[in-house]
């Protein structure tokens, strides 16, 4: 990061630590005081692109490199409209050419192909999907609230439990402060042995801890003491995944065929016996996904000798 620069006054990070760099729309950086001056008469254009850009646009450059500040702008504004799911659509294929779609757009854009275009593409998107998109910014934005209420509540669970615990951690070394002082005070008060009472002592405190052990966890933030939940319901979709309790391990069993005919020869037989001699052989993609033309040819064979040796039963019906 010590050699990026500001491309307009050339100040780098190694000679101004505290450089800020800000990125626009365009892409291109600038530094904070280039910035405060090309908006001093109110407007201004990239100095190396000449793009009209604004003042409020601009931000903190995060990445080290800046088309990837100007990707994901560009990105975060195309997702804002095409913002379909899943379940929009009536089969996979069709989101899958949706999500083409979105990334070839982004592609131009950042890549400055075809923007006009590629800006009419999106106004047509834009102007045909209009209530879905709306309806899809309604359910992002439920989505975005009760997450936010999820997130709001798990940071005051956590200080009530931060603030328990140290509570605990007090008062925990205050008793140990006490019964470290009540000791001292029995050996040189006391006429007991001072082994007996460094014996009791030591029984007193493995007590307390077992019963510290068998303390009940503290209740959650948001439950009253009798267990149930307060606060609004967030969405079923965004808790997480109940554990579910697992059963016995599955054992395989091979499988036992009862073909009723000849026994089958083994691979290696149908290999040098020329029985694949007159199958086609596989493919390299076919070889890929397991497929070998000695696997068809035991496949065809076995059809061929299954029920060989069934004999069926015919029974006679006698009548009077």
């Amino acid at each position: 990061m010590d050699d990026q620069a500001c491309p307009r006054c050339k100040t780098t990070k190694y000679r101004n630590p505290s450089l800020k760099l800000m990125v626009n729309v365009c892409g291109h950086t600038l530094c904070e005081s280039c910035v405060d001056l090309l908006f001093l008469k109110g407007s201004g254009a990239c100095p190396e692109c000449m793009v009209p850009l604004r003042r409020n646009n601009f931000r903190v450059q995060l990445f080290e490199d800046p088309m990837v500040e100007k990707e994901v702008d560009i990105r975060r504004r195309i997702l804002r409209d095409y913002n379909k799911r899943e379940e929009d659509f009536a089969s996979l294929a069709e989101y899958n050419d949706y999500l083409e779609e979105i990334e070839d757009i982004v592609y131009n854009l950042c890549n400055n192909i075809d923007i006009i275009e590629t800006n009419k593409r999106i106004e047509a998107y834009k102007r045909d999907n209009r209530e879905v998109i709306q309806r899809n910014k309604t359910r992002v934005g439920r989505d975005e609230y009760a997450l936010e209420e999820m997130l709001e509540l798990e940071k005051v669970q956590e200080e009530a439990r931060r603030k328990e615990l140290e509570e605990l951690e007090n008062e925990h070394k205050k008793k140990k402060a006490r019964d470290k002082q009540a000791l001292i005070e029995e050996l040189m008060y006391s006429g007991k042995d001072a082994a007996q009472i460094v014996t009791e002592f030591a029984e007193k405190a493995e007590k307390q801890r077992e019963e510290e052990k068998q303390l009940p966890p503290p209740k959650p933030a948001n439950e009253f003491s009798t267990g149930i939940k307060f606060g609004q319901t967030a969405d079923p979709s965004l808790l997480p995944v109940p554990k579910s309790e697992e059963g016995p391990l599955f054992v395989y069993e091979p499988l036992v065929p009862f073909s009723e005919g000849p026994a089958m020869p083994p691979t290696n037989e149908i290999v040098s016996g020329g029985y694949i001699a007159h199958i086609r052989a596989e493919t390299p993609q076919e070889n890929a996904g397991g497929f070998t033309s000695a696997l068809a040819c035991e496949r065809a064979l076995q059809e061929a000798l299954q029920g060989l040796y069934y004999t069926a039963t015919t029974g006679v019906v006698s009548g009077t």
